[in-house]
């Protein structure tokens, strides 16, 4: 685990040496600042990974100061410490750049998880930029992978591993969370980049025509087979074939392409002749192809030569921390296509999108911002540009009615989020977790914490 650099910011000295020792005794380099003016100066004066910032001091509060480091220093994480906020101040806390936050009194088995949380968060991004840097180097960039979160961060670094081996991978996920993006980040990652990546929708085409379309065919194959056709799996010799929506294949059309998964070698339909070619196959479904397999549907050995590597891209719905740099990647992009002025969102557009749970992915969040930006009358976007504007008194009922339940306590409403995430779970961790946002290992100290039966 990478050791970091911190800064602990907290104007009782007891309080602060505590957490001083403490982070020392695990290896990290730590500094002091007793109150928000002092913070923000070592922050210019020095390389801080993460502030531990107590939210209530005299002078500048940890509103304060979150928003002054974050303008010297944007990678900064910042975790706050308070023992007076009600869910509002984490919430606003977040929204203004915070990784999290955590409860006084401070118990070090929780402290412990989220400075691991963050080293591995500076991992995955010290990986990310290398990644860039090679792209770069060969004229490819992941600037279409628009991201923010841990989760994405992930993938990217899984493809980069992945990348120099001849493994085949499957991509999983719902239609329009980036599926073909990956496929070519792998393939321009990988030593094929210099060939050719061709993309098949095995989902588009009737079962003798994606034979044809993959294998080709001879002359007088079939009726209207006026001419030999090289299909693609010899166009993409030396390079990568991506095989889009592959749980629509065929009974037969699963028997050649297993075959050639095991022994490079296929036949043009209505030939007789056996070809080899050097293929990478990286293949997608939004479809569960375990399940597909139970039925009967698709055949089991191909899965698992398919399934070599599995990367599951998770929903919007489920990243929801890269909504807002993903709206204003858009904004820009169709801003310039239509030659209009536009500065931003209202607060209660962005209040909107936020909460909406994106059922077509990340082409429905581009094409709901290329709408706006084309009917929007005004240098910013409002409600009323919105294609779901009807919903919105139901949206504001519902905002209100969540307002008088988040009166609480931040650990009341934690506990009550995470009994919510167990049920919705069955009881299953490492889903609950995935729904909170945090490790299996977080969620089993905060079920420990609270009380709650692990299941």
């Amino acid at each position: 685990m990478k050791k970091l650099s911190i800064l602990v910011v907290e104007d009782g000295q007891n309080q602060r040496e505590m957490l001083r020792d403490f982070l020392r005794k695990e290896g990290h380099t730590v500094g002091e600042a007793e109150n928000g003016e002092q913070a923000v100066q070592r922050v210019r004066e020095g390389h801080y990974d993460l502030l531990l910032l107590d939210y209530k001091m005299p002078g500048m509060d940890g509103m304060q100061v979150l928003q002054a480091v974050k303008g010297i220093n944007p990678e900064i994480d910042v975790v706050i410490i308070t023992a007076f906020g009600t869910i509002e101040t984490a919430v606003d806390a977040m929204k203004a750049g915070a990784l999290d936050y955590i409860t006084k009194p401070v118990e070090f088995e929780e402290l412990l998880l989220l400075v691991d949380r963050v080293s591995e968060r500076r991992t995955l991004l010290r990986e990310n930029e290398i990644l860039r840097e090679q792209l770069g180097e060969k004229g490819v960039t992941t600037d279409r992978i628009i991201y923010r979160g841990d989760k994405m961060s992930a993938l990217i670094n899984m493809a980069g591993r992945v990348a120099a081996s001849r493994a085949t991978v499957l991509l999983q996920g719902e239609s329009g969370t980036g599926k073909e993006l990956f496929a070519r980040l792998i393939h321009h990652l990988s030593p094929r980049a210099s060939k050719r990546i061709i993309a098949v929708n095995c989902g588009a085409l009737h079962e003798n025509l994606l034979e044809s379309e993959l294998f080709g065919h001879e002359k007088g194959a079939f009726t209207g087979a006026t001419a030999r056709r090289i299909g693609r799996f010899e166009e993409a010799d030396g390079g990568t074939l991506f095989l889009d929506e592959i749980g629509e294949l065929s009974p037969q059309v699963q028997v050649k392409l297993l075959r050639f998964l095991q022994e490079h070698e296929f036949q043009r339909l209505g030939g007789n002749q056996t070809l080899r070619t050097d293929v990478r196959v990286i293949s997608a479904t939004n479809r569960n192809l375990e399940q597909r397999v139970r039925e009967g549907a698709f055949r089991e050995d191909l899965f698992y030569r398919l399934n070599v590597v599995l990367m599951s891209l998770p929903p919007l719905r489920e990243r929801k921390e890269d909504i807002p740099i993903l709206i204003d990647h858009f904004l820009k992009r169709y801003a310039e296509e239509n030659g209009k002025e536009i500065a931003g969102l209202s607060s209660e557009a962005q209040d909107v999108l936020l909460k909406y749970d994106y059922p077509g992915n990340v082409r429905e969040l581009e094409n709901i911002i290329e709408r706006a930006v084309v009917i929007a009358r005004e240098e910013v976007i409002s409600v009323e540009d919105l294609p779901f504007r009807e919903s919105m008194e139901e949206t504001t009922a519902g905002r209100k009615a969540e307002e008088g339940l988040l009166r609480g306590s931040i650990e009341e409403l934690e506990r009550n989020l995470i009994v919510e995430a167990m049920e919705k779970a069955g009881d299953h961790q490492s889903r609950a977790a995935e729904l909170l946002g945090i490790s299996e290992r977080m969620l089993r100290y905060k079920l420990k914490k609270y009380g709650l039966k692990a299941g």
